[in-house]
Formats: structure tokens, C-alpha cells, sequence
């Protein structure tokens, strides 16, 4: 998994891993840099996690990684941090189940999407230029950002963002991308607390499917 992901570079995006046993972290560069440390010069722990979690959002991490050790899920989340300035992060994390090469899940990696101001006043003039007639031609672009608008709880622009950064990552026609996104998402069919778990998969592995 690439240290640094970016999207046009608007997105603010980072890569994590965690080994369920011994509960061992992995956060690259840009995710070290987030929380305000220097690449190399901590050593991430599910303690040293939680301590920067905002007060109000802590518990409810907590229960994400409950959720995720004992279930063998996924760590997925939308959630604040504060970084070693105490400055607030808005923070999107999808993510998918880890497996050995048995097949057996042995974690969860995916990526943190920093949500904190994504675009800049001048970005987003040209964005409200530029999309609506982009928008107007790609109806299957719209359903797309509809859905991850539903499951993440972000804006327009944010859910664009993140599906043009899939289709970049990716080496993915956005258009085709977002016709397969939304030609899948008939097939999540989950409990409110498992579905944003099963949209992530759904995102993370849209392109291995599109034509």
C-alpha cells in the first residue's frame, strides 16, 4: 500500500494497518504527520490512538476497535481527532479486512481521508463552475456521490473528492467507476452499524470489477 495517496491534490490521504494480535499499528508518513509527529518518530499504539481522539469521539472509537478485534471486521470510521497542536481533525477511515495468505483475517488496512477543509474557497469556485455540467452528462456519478454521501455522512464536494481519488488510484475512468459503485450497492444488504463495513469493501474493490 502507497505511503501517500492523493486526489488532484485536494485530499489529504494516509494509510494505515493494524495486526489484530498483538494489536500492532502501521500509519505511513502523512498519517504521522495528521496527528503532528515527524514519519519515524512514533510508534503508533491503540493507546497513543485513542489519546488523541476528540473527548466527545473516543468512546466511540474504542468500540469500533472492539468491534473490529473480536468480530475479525473491519476498522472503519468518521470521526474528529486533535493532533500534538490540539488543533481538530475531521477524519474519514475505510477500510478493508486483512488476510494472510491462507485467507485467514489477520487485521484491517485501509486509509485515513482528512476531511478538514478539503478545498480552499478558490477550489471550490472553480468545482461549482466546472461540475455542474459534468455532473449533468454523468447521471452514474451523481447516484455514486449520492451513495457516499448516505453511508459517510460527507458533502457533495467530499464525496467527489474521494471518488475521483478511487478512479486516480485506481487507473479507473471516474464514470466507469462510479457506474460500478452504483451497480454494486443493490448488494449491500446490512444491519445499520455493519454497513458502512460493507460499502468500504465495496469501494475499496469496485475497480477489480469494472469494465
Amino acid at each position: 500500500m502507497a505511503t501517500l495517496l492523493r486526489s488532484n491534490g485536494n485530499l489529504r490521504v494516509g494509510t494505515f494497518r493494524f495486526w489484530f494480535v498483538g494489536q500492532r499499528w502501521e500509519w505511513s508518513d502523512e498519517v504521522a504527520r495528521m496527528h503532528g509527529y515527524e514519519p519515524g518518530n512514533v510508534t503508533p499504539t491503540t493507546e497513543l490512538l485513542l489519546a488523541h481522539k476528540h473527548p466527545e469521539d473516543r468512546r466511540h472509537v474504542q468500540e469500533l476497535l472492539d468491534q473490529a478485534l473480536h468480530s475479525g471486521g473491519s476498522f472503519s470510521s468518521r470521526h474528529r481527532f486533535l493532533d500534538t497542536a490540539g488543533r481538530e481533525h475531521t477524519v474519514l477511515v475505510v477500510a478493508d479486512r486483512m488476510e494472510d495468505d491462507s485467507g485467514a483475517v489477520v487485521g484491517t488496512e485501509g486509509y485515513y481521508v482528512e476531511l478538514t477543509d478539503t478545498l480552499d474557497e478558490a477550489r471550490r469556485d472553480v468545482l461549482n463552475q466546472t461540475l455542474p455540467d459534468l455532473f449533468a452528462a454523468r447521471a452514474a456519478i451523481e447516484q455514486a456521490k449520492g451513495a457516499l454521501m448516505l453511508v459517510y455522512g460527507i458533502e457533495a464536494d467530499q464525496a467527489f473528492e474521494l471518488l475521483q481519488w478511487r478512479s486516480q488510484q485506481t487507473n479507473t475512468k471516474l464514470r466507469t467507476l462510479a457506474e460500478r459503485i452504483v451497480a454494486d450497492f443493490h448488494t449491500v444488504q446490512a444491519p445499520r452499524g455493519d454497513l458502512r463495513r460493507q460499502f468500504d469493501h465495496l469501494l475499496l474493490t469496485a475497480h477489480q470489477r469494472a469494465r
